[in-house]
């Protein structure tokens, strides 16, 4: 007889109290942060977003891990957050950042249900979210000024998703950890395809975390995304337009 395996039942970890510098960098929305974070230890581990070791650390390794990028996002532009999964960059990001429209992609339902119900509880007025890949969404949503990603795939990749959404003239802002650098060579010569005209490795969260948050820059010239790229928007308009009239 053969015997199924025994799965050992994980028991949910505790949420810490939130550090003296979630205080800070949160501000006055502050409430509306252990709000987010009490619902990523509990609904975020119930529906498979958190991993239940990660409670323990929510505060330290992702919440103000990505609240931090604020400091390299520009003011009062439109941000588009690929892959946002349980809302890593882009929920701390609208906490502190007011000023910006963003838009939380995602292409999994449980996800963008969960990501829906985040907004709506913790009055994100500026958040919209929208389920689709970034290939999907291309020529249907408006360019944006700035995409951020966190942990979604290597670099090369991640860009050919999030580089086509983006304005003439605007950046992808990616939080990596220690291989950035490796990354940003091995993604050169795709990178230069997408019609990206600049690249910088950034530390940011000095005195908030350690280690600090690393973000890659990518910038774009008047034709982000490349030739084929353009060619594809202008396709995707044109459906659109045609679908208006109809």
């Amino acid at each position: 007889m053969r015997y199924g395996r025994t799965v050992p039942v994980t028991e949910a970890a505790e949420l810490p109290p939130a550090p003296e510098e979630a205080r800070a960098v949160f501000g006055e929305f502050f409430p509306e942060a252990v709000r987010y974070a009490e619902l990523l230890a509990d609904a975020g581990v119930k529906r498979g977003l958190i991993g239940p070791r990660e409670v323990p650390r929510l505060w330290e390794r992702h919440l103000l891990n990505c609240a931090v990028l604020s400091e390299v996002v520009p003011q009062n532009v439109t941000v588009c957050d690929v892959g946002s999964g349980a809302g890593l960059p882009g929920i701390p990001l609208a906490l502190v950042r007011r000023d910006l429209k963003i838009t939380l992609l995602e292409p999994l339902l449980r996800r963008t249900t969960f990501l829906q119900e985040a907004v709506e509880l913790l009055g994100l007025d500026h958040v919209t979210v929208v389920r689709g890949r970034a290939e999907e969404v291309l020529g249907k949503l408006q360019p944006v000024h700035v995409v951020t990603a966190r942990a979604v795939a290597p670099l090369d990749r991640l860009a050919g998703w999030g580089v086509p959404l983006l304005r003439p003239y605007g950046e992808m802002l990616a939080l990596k950890g220690g291989t950035a650098d490796e990354e940003l060579v091995a993604a050169k010569v795709a990178l230069a395809k997408l019609g990206v005209v600049k690249t910088s490795v950034l530390q940011v969260g000095e005195g908030v975390v350690d280690p600090l948050s690393t973000v890659v820059r990518v910038e774009v010239g008047e034709s982000p995304g490349g030739v084929r790229f353009a060619a594809k928007r202008a396709k995707a308009a044109r459906a659109g337009r045609v679908r208006r009239r109809r």
